[in-house]
């Protein structure tokens, strides 16, 4: 690694330990040279020189940088356009975030990028393989849901750490009484709110043999609905989108849970400008699907199929993803709708 174009007292050192201020200007260069762009070649530079370094003050500062970049640095996934490749790094970035995390266990940034790393890979690479795989082997589709399953448990307890740092002890407190503990929350803890909510709810979904974590439920409405009232636009409509399908199967509620799930379908295409493909797969694998109302579920899906990925770059990996489900949803309508 041509270390010596990046900071030249380095290539000088003929000893495992790096002196704090060519450490210190390593690390300036790393947060000004990839700051907001932060590429695989700079984050294995900084990944390089953590183990040579010998101080602890320092090797935290080290480690928090990187975490820092880390984080900043996640939409250069959001933006691919190539699935596959994604499937193959996510798991290197979501291992190196958790080494990161053995050093420094109370960076938020990291906690939350864990929550929703491991969450979106078990949807993306491993639940919806299982999905397309369970027609023709059923026994290696129950074994990548057990998978994703873990995932999802692994993803739900970084956002409860995460939640845990600015609210003590609030697992237990949420296992107690989920409404009088979320009221403690605040707008920043949302999108931690929203991970953990999203990853305990998906485990749960596809679970049929615990009923310890099926009572979990009421804890993920709580949640929830604690982050719709908070920020109800976070994330261009995400928790709208969540609730379109959740609506059908929640514990608790006012009125029609159908009604309930169009009207969250409405907001999260609002607020998303209708180009993200997830409210119309949600709604049509939920809703249409439940009520055998063929016709919705094939127009919802081309919907879905027609917008652009790359209309927003930033939403161009998680559409392409989305996509592929509807086309599946598409290619199983005999199997789903009775004639």
């Amino acid at each position: 690694m041509a270390l010596c174009g990046i900071i030249p007292e380095f290539c000088a050192i003929d000893h495992p330990v790096v002196p704090e201020k060519i450490m210190r200007d390593l690390l300036l260069f790393m947060e000004t040279r990839f700051r907001g762009r932060f590429s695989l070649y700079g984050l294995c530079v900084l990944a390089t020189v953590l183990f040579l370094v010998a101080g602890c003050s320092v090797k935290r500062m080290a480690v928090n940088t990187l975490g820092n970049a880390l984080v900043a640095g996640g939409e250069t996934f959001g933006s691919d356009d190539d699935p596959d490749l994604i499937k193959q790094a996510v798991p290197f970035s979501l291992k190196l975030m958790e080494s990161l995390l053995a050093e420094s266990p109370r960076h938020r940034g990291l906690l939350l990028a864990c929550s929703k790393g491991f969450t979106q890979y078990a949807f993306a690479f491993v639940q919806q393989e299982a999905d397309e795989t369970e027609e023709k082997d059923l026994e290696k589709a129950m074994e990548m849901r057990a998978r994703a399953r873990r995932l999802y448990l692994r993803a739900r307890d970084y956002g409860l750490r995460g939640l845990e740092r600015g609210h003590p002890d609030i697992e237990k407190r949420l296992h107690a009484s989920p409404r009088e503990a979320v009221q403690s929350l605040r707008p920043p803890d949302v999108p931690l709110m929203y991970w953990t909510a999203v990853s305990w709810a998906a485990a749960i979904s596809i679970t049929k043999d615990s009923a310890d974590l099926i009572a979990d439920l009421p804890i993920v409405e709580a949640l929830i609905d604690q982050a719709l009232g908070l920020d109800e636009a976070f994330d261009s409509g995400a928790i709208h989108s969540f609730l379109i399908s959740y609506e059908l199967n929640r514990q608790s509620g006012l009125g029609d849970p159908e009604e309930r799930a169009r009207r969250h379908f409405q907001r999260a295409v609002e607020l998303s400008g209708g180009l993200l493909a997830g409210p119309f797969v949600t709604l049509a694998e939920s809703v249409s699907v439940a009520n055998q109302n063929k016709s919705e579920f094939e127009k919802l899906l081309q919907q879905a199929l027609r917008i652009e990925p790359d209309a927003k770059p930033e939403w161009r990996l998680a559409n392409l993803v989305i996509q592929r489900r509807a086309r599946w949803l598409l290619s199983r309508t005999g199997q789903l709708f009775v004639d």
